[in-house]
């Protein structure tokens, strides 16, 4: 339960740790963690969300990072637990803000380093490759990196050491026993920790909902080998850009299946490099190809790697699906595979991309139909050999929707953490630490996300969204009005111009009085109101917007234009 009490950061006291998520805690993305002493802020993750729906013209979501721009002078460092963009997607847009050095192992930063890039702050970004094992002091923190296994490569968890006791934040993880990468968890790392007293555990809860454990990345390499087998056309491999691990078991699949690869998709394109040059993609260059160039082979020579698993519009796959693609195209009895989890809230977009897909007469597979995608999260067994390891004395789960957290909560409950010491908080609340109490803290202050329309310096407010989600439901009305500058009577019958409302040429009736009522509130106004020309449109706004509502039972948006002559 969170204390209904309001807490100013300021009102801390002396030697206690305060920890404020800024994004994470009842949503999937956007994962964002603030530690903070008197003397000290770190900050754990910048990760981005992508909008929905409900949010037209909004590219980006980031978590808003007012709280840390007030404390800049204090903040000592952004560590970073691994390479996917729900982690690191919003890095660029807070150096934008703050000047303060990141450290991460060498493929999240690698990865990283392309967005920053792409902003303008990587050549003033101060970047710090750590790997596991390796302890870094940032004022009151000393920070302890522990590789733990994902769908991603160089994944790791991170213990802090502070002066109230040891912090463990996970990250995101699985007990995966065969990696494909050979690396396993750091169980030893994680014991130790566990038997030298852990004060406060924070783990990832996206899978919490999910009995048993969480099986192998490996677990899907038949599957997707019979797919190969049975494939006598085309073949395209759809996942994430991120998701190297998997990229790794289609490239050695193609190899043994005697295919060629090309490769399609900016952030694909961009990890296979950089994953090669590092070394954690193994990938022969005789079998890369450029995808412009796989038209030239026999379809069954043939597999393409592609962007797209969650249907977003401007993707290879979503362009391939509607025959949009510059040199790719899906063909019948082609095989299209979609290996990827269906993220909430993009099932409509990731249906509209099968649906076109099938029209071309592709044979689709994906994680509802076939054995082609494993999740890279702990599921309730994981979640438990992670407590059980650790054996904290206070439990806060992070990552996931509000059902997620309540639910890991029940497990840390059932493997004998006393409930008073398991705290569920959301974004912006204030989780206070002492040696021996955590307590959850209605905060005040500015707290909440940032809606961005193109590049990270342009934001959008609330109301800008609100308009744009109003125009695509109920379409806009502009009365047109013309006024005489001297004494504002009105000087030519006024227009009205719809659009997105109701077809004008079947609605003469509603614009004739929608008219008339334009024309009574200008006359029933004074002379010095009619000289003020927003008084005159939120007046006019007002009155048609009432009339809609009350005729049509919709309220569209009224944008008065008030001219003078």
């Amino acid at each position: 339960m969170t204390n209904s009490t309001l807490i100013k950061n300021e009102e801390i006291v002396n030697g206690n740790i305060s920890i404020i998520p800024l994004g994470g805690l009842g949503e999937f993305g956007l994962n964002m963690m603030v530690y903070e002493t008197e003397n000290d802020i770190i900050v754990i993750d910048t990760g981005f969300m992508l909008p929905n729906a409900d949010m037209p013209g909004v590219d980006l979501i980031f978590p808003d990072i007012h709280y840390l721009v007030e404390r800049q002078d204090k903040v000592r460092g952004i560590l970073l637990t691994h390479g996917h963009e729900d982690h690191i997607g919003a890095l660029a847009y807070v150096l934008q803000q703050l000047d303060v050095p990141v450290y991460g192992t060498q493929l999240t930063l690698s990865i990283a380093s392309g967005r920053l890039k792409e902003y303008g702050v990587l050549d003033k970004a101060e970047l710090n490759i750590i790997a596991p094992g390796d302890n870094v002091s940032l004022g009151d923190f000393s920070a302890e990196f522990i590789h733990v296994t994902h769908s991603i490569p160089d994944s790791v968890a991170i213990a802090l050491r502070t002066p109230v006791g040891v912090i463990v934040h996970t990250g995101d993880f699985k007990f995966d026993a065969t990696p494909v990468d050979g690396k396993l968890s750091d169980i030893h790392t994680l014991a130790r920790l566990g038997s030298e007293g852990v004060l406060l555990l924070l783990s990832d809860s996206t899978n919490a909902n999910w009995p048993g454990q969480t099986p192998s990345e490996r677990s899907i390499y038949d599957a997707i080998d019979s797919i190969f087998q049975k494939t006598e056309q085309k073949l395209f491999l759809c996942t994430f850009s991120s998701s190297i691990h998997r990229l790794q078991q289609f490239i050695d699949l193609a190899v043994k299946h005697r295919r060629l690869i090309a490769v399609t998709g900016r952030s694909l394109t961009n990890n296979v490099r950089i994953t090669t040059e590092l070394g954690h993609l193994k990938l022969n260059p005789d079998y890369l190809i450029d995808a412009r160039d796989a038209a030239m082979f026999k379809p069954h020579e043939v597999v393409i790697l592609s962007t797209g698993s969650q249907g977003e519009p401007r993707s290879a796959m979503a362009l391939m699906a509607l025959d949009n693609h510059p040199f790719l195209k899906v063909e019948p009895n082609d095989t299209v595979v979609i290996s990827a989890r269906i993220i909430p809230g993009n099932e409509k977009s990731i249906g509209n991309v099968i649906n076109h897909l099938l029209r071309r007469g592709a044979n689709i597979f994906h994680e509802k139909n076939a054995n082609v995608h494993v999740s890279g999260h702990g599921s309730s067994e994981d979640l438990k050999l992670m407590l059980n390891l650790l054996k904290p004395k206070f439990f806060v789960p992070i990552h996931g929707e509000y059902q997620n957290l309540v639910r890991h909560a029940e497990l840390a409950e059932s493997v004998g953490i006393p409930s008073s010491n398991i705290k569920v908080a959301e974004d912006g609340e204030l989780i206070c630490l002492t040696s021996d109490s955590c307590e959850v803290f209605e905060r005040q202050g500015r707290s909440g996300r940032v809606l961005v329309d193109g590049k990270p310096d342009i934001e959008l407010e609330g109301i800008v969204l609100r308009d744009r989600i109003q125009l695509s439901q109920d379409g806009m009305v502009i009365p047109i009005i013309v006024l005489h500058s001297d004494g504002g009577a009105i000087a030519t019958e006024p227009e009205i111009i719809s659009r997105g409302f109701v077809y004008m040429d079947e609605s003469e009736d509603l614009f004739t009085e929608a008219k008339e009522i334009t024309r009574k509130v200008i006359e029933n106004m004074s002379d010095e109101q009619k000289h003020e020309t927003e008084i005159v449109q939120d007046a006019i706004r007002s009155a048609l917007r009432k009339f809609f509502a009350k005729q049509m039972q919709r309220s569209p948006l009224v944008l008065p234009v008030v001219m003078r002559v």
